[in-house]
């Protein structure tokens, strides 16, 4: 478990999966979050990459739900794309649950996932893709300390038009005098990382 200011990461649960389907099946949201099309997603499939999933490497991806005080669940986030030379990773987040949006929960969840990254699993860059029309996860990933690398321009079929694909990415560099180290935590940092297989 990774706990944050407004959030708690938990290993992805089978009793999420209910409501993860339906924030699957969000034209919308999907158009948000990804660069591919919008394509329909059964539950069984869901389960099926669920399972799949518990029996991979734990190394290979770290796919957490997202809950608010209560337990709600209102999305998910993951590090993967893993490369152990380089020592980088990819970061992803979806906050599925409306009423959640633009109150900060995307920014303590990025956060989170940056000091995991580095602190624990030593990792020296976390980067990500989102859509070049999508401003509001720019300014959110930007918030949290990451910059803008590079702009792959009309990469991205997006509901009826082209759009960029926006590379942005964060260093575990020593931070600059006044700059807080994006990978620093609390001596007692209350996380707590419990296996997947436990949690399913």
């Amino acid at each position: 478990m990774l706990k944050g200011d407004n959030v708690i990461l938990r290993p992805m649960r089978r009793e999420y999966l209910e409501k993860y389907f339906e924030y699957r099946n969000e034209v919308e949201l999907e158009l948000l979050s990804s660069g591919e099309a919008p394509m329909p997603m059964e539950y069984e499939r869901l389960v099926a990459m669920f399972e799949a999933h518990l029996a991979r490497p734990r190394s290979e991806i770290s796919w957490f739900g997202i809950e608010v005080q209560g337990g709600k669940f209102i999305g998910q986030c993951l590090l993967h794309n893993f490369d152990y030379a380089a020592r980088t990773c990819e970061l992803g987040v979806t906050i599925g649950d409306r009423d959640h949006l633009d109150r900060g929960y995307g920014r303590d969840v990025v956060q989170l996932l940056v000091k995991y990254a580095f602190r624990l699993r030593n990792m020296q860059k976390v980067w990500l893709t989102t859509n070049g029309s999508n401003e509001r996860a720019q300014k959110a990933f930007a918030a949290a300390g990451f910059v803008e690398e590079g702009r792959l321009k009309r990469h991205v079929w997006l509901d009826g038009r082209y759009d960029d694909l926006v590379y942005m990415g964060i260093l575990r560099d020593p931070p600059a005098e006044g700059r807080e180290d994006p990978g620093a935590m609390e001596t007692d940092p209350a996380m707590e990382i419990a296996d997947a297989e436990d949690e399913a």
